[in-house]
């Protein structure tokens, strides 16, 4: 069985990092889950960039892996503010393989978006334009800022869900996830189909009456799990990159399916101009095709087939640094 009662987070020592744990850490709290905290790390990227941006020595793993502890010191600062006991987790190897590794064995990643500069922009950077792709278990991309930079707020609860649907197995496994979620929560869910050629589709032809009737036939397993949950269903005539990232600014999560290699691969992980999670105002939940295919089949939650694992201990950096971190990853901090 893979690990089910934990949610695992990525940190780098950046803002980006630090905020997805933040988010992490009450995602964590409201499901009645464990958080582990991991920061990934190989020498050859780690030699020119430190953590803090300063000089370090080719090869120097001993001041790589105190820089870990001190920023899982910090993550777990940040976690324990929420009234979360986070275990800390430091890993050697390439963050994005190691990252792909680690999601056979849990049921959850989450992982920042946005980091800029040195280490935090070559981990979190590659990663989260990879990892959803290639993902074998759900991945939560949370993101710092907008498309100007400007830092973002997020709520720490979910109470509005949307789901980007299409008829793919992954994209049916994506709504089954946010109305599992929505229920869970108390939240409504907003189901979106979005059909780029209904642009100029007049409703009297019945074209979008046909839409529903197959968006509703979806839903109906969802209503009979669910009866009390408040859903409501939209065809939306715009292409699903524009559809989704607009409703991520109303809600406070959105939910899709990756076919990893095509279909939504461009939505999610395309360039600056075209992916969803490039310019989504609120986390973003991508169901992974090999999620789906592999979902029977993966790990027991023990870290099989993951080199470099050692679970550590750091003293928690203290409230006030945890407290100013949190203050300078959102403009509306309310702890």
């Amino acid at each position: 069985m893979v690990n089910d009662k934990a949610i695992l987070v990525g940190v780098d020592g950046s803002q980006a990092s630090y905020k997805a744990t933040w988010w992490a850490a009450n995602y964590a709290k409201h499901a009645g889950l464990t958080l582990q905290i991991v920061c990934a790390y190989s020498l050859p990227s780690y030699a020119a960039v430190s953590f803090d941006s300063t000089y370090t020595s080719m090869g120097d793993d001993n001041a790589a892996h105190i820089d870990a502890q001190e920023i899982l010191s910090k993550a777990k600062a940040i976690a324990n503010e929420q009234g979360v006991d986070a275990q800390t987790l430091i890993v050697t190897g390439d963050p994005s393989s190691v990252f792909v590794e680690l999601s056979r064995n849990y049921n959850l990643i989450v992982i920042g978006n946005r980091g800029k500069g040195g280490l935090a922009e070559r981990l979190l950077g590659t990663t989260s334009s990879s990892l959803p792709a290639y993902a074998y278990c759900p991945i939560i991309v949370v993101p710092y800022t907008d498309d100007d930079g400007k830092t973002m707020h997020l709520n720490n609860n979910i109470t509005s869900v949307a789901v980007g649907i299409d008829a793919s197995e992954w994209g049916l496994k994506a709504l089954q996830i946010a109305a599992d979620l929505a229920a869970d929560r108390g939240a409504e869910l907003d189901v979106i189909d979005a059909v780029a050629g209904l642009q100029g589709v007049s409703d009297e032809d019945g074209v979008y009456d046909s839409y529903m009737e197959d968006l509703e036939s979806d839903i109906a397993p969802i209503r009979k799990a669910h009866p009390d949950l408040k859903i409501t269903k939209t065809i939306v005539p715009e292409s699903a990159v524009s559809a989704l990232t607009k409703a991520s600014y109303d809600h406070d999560i959105v939910v899709v399916g990756s076919r990893g290699k095509g279909g939504f691969t461009g939505l999610l992980v395309g360039s600056t101009s075209q992916g969803l999670i490039q310019h989504a105002a609120g986390p973003v939940y991508v169901v992974p095709r090999k999620y789906v295919e592999a979902e029977k089949s993966r790990s027991d939650g023990t870290l099989e087939g993951v080199s470099g694992v050692e679970k550590v201990s750091v003293e928690t950096a203290g409230s006030e640094q945890a407290e100013a971190i949190e203050s300078s990853i959102d403009p509306e901090h309310k702890g």
